[in-house]
C-alpha cells in the first residue's frame, strides 16, 4: 500500500507510522530520518540542505521532494510505503501526484489523524525530557515521575523545551492549518482521505487505522 500520514503536531503521527508500516510490510518514511540520512551520508542533498538550516533558513520544497524521491525509489519502497512529515504543502503534494503518475501508481489512501486542538496543546506543552537523555520523556499529566523533575531512569533534571511552550505549540498549529491543513482538501477532491480519531491508546488509534485501511 501507498499511504499518506497527515494530522497536526502532537497527533502522533511518528508513533502511529512506524506501528502502520510494521504491520503492513512497508517502509516508514519520515521527512525528519530523510534529512538526517542524506546530511549524516553527505549526499548532495544533504549537503544543499545543510547550508540552508546553516544560514537559518528554511530548506526549499525543492530538495525535500527531491530526498522523497530518491527514497521513494529505492527497492524496498517498490511495494508500497508509509510517508510521514511529506507532503507538507500543497506544492510537495502535487509534485507526489506527479512522482506516482510517472511511475504508474497512485496512493492508496490520506490517513487524516484528528486531534481537537486542545488536546494536542496539553500533550505537548506537558511534555518533560531528561537532559542527560532526550529518549527519557514524561508528561505532568500522562506519565508523571515519581519524584517532580527528576528522571526516574537517571535522575536527571526533567525540562520544557522551548519547542513545547504553549505559545510556541499554538504558533506550530497555525502553521499546520496554513500550510499544510490545505493537502487535505486536495486529497479528498481524489477521494483518499480517511478521518482517524487519535484519541485513546496507541494501540487503540492502531487498530482503526487498520480497519479503515481494510476498507480502502
Amino acid at each position: 500500500m501507498r499511504i499518506v500520514l497527515v494530522g497536526p503536531p502532537g497527533a502522533g503521527k511518528g508513533t502511529q507510522a512506524a506501528y502502520l508500516a510494521k504491520n503492513l510490510s512497508i517502509p516508514h518514511i519520515s521527512t525528519g530520518d530523510l534529512f538526517r540520512a542524506n546530511i549524516s551520508q553527505g549526499t548532495d542533498l544533504g549537503k544543499e540542505a545543510k547550508s540552508y538550516m546553516d544560514a537559518g533558513n528554511l530548506v526549499p520544497d525543492s530538495v525535500t521532494i527531491a530526498m522523497a524521491e530518491d527514497r521513494m525509489d529505492q527497492p524496498d519502497a517498490e511495494g508500497g510505503f508509509l510517508l510521514d512529515g511529506f507532503p507538507r504543502n500543497i506544492g510537495q503534494a502535487e509534485a507526489l501526484d506527479a512522482y506516482l503518475k510517472g511511475k504508474g501508481v497512485k496512493l492508496d489512501a490520506v490517513l487524516d489523524l484528528e486531534v481537537p486542538e486542545d488536546e494536542v496543546v496539553k500533550r505537548i506543552a506537558g511534555r518533560r525530557i531528561c537532559r542527560n537523555d532526550s529518549s527519557h520523556v514524561f508528561h505532568v499529566d500522562y506519565h508523571q515521575p515519581k519524584t517532580e523533575g527528576v528522571c526516574d531512569l537517571c535522575g536527571g533534571d526533567l525540562y520544557q523545551r522551548e519547542d513545547d511552550r504553549e505559545d510556541t505549540v499554538r504558533k506550530r498549529l497555525e502553521v499546520y492549518h496554513t500550510e499544510t491543513e490545505p493537502i487535505i482538501d486536495h486529497y479528498k477532491a481524489q477521494d483518499l482521505v480517511v478521518t482517524i480519531p487519535a484519541l485513546g491508546k496507541v494501540d487503540e488509534v492502531t487498530q482503526r487505522a487498520m480497519a479503515a485501511l481494510d476498507k480502502a
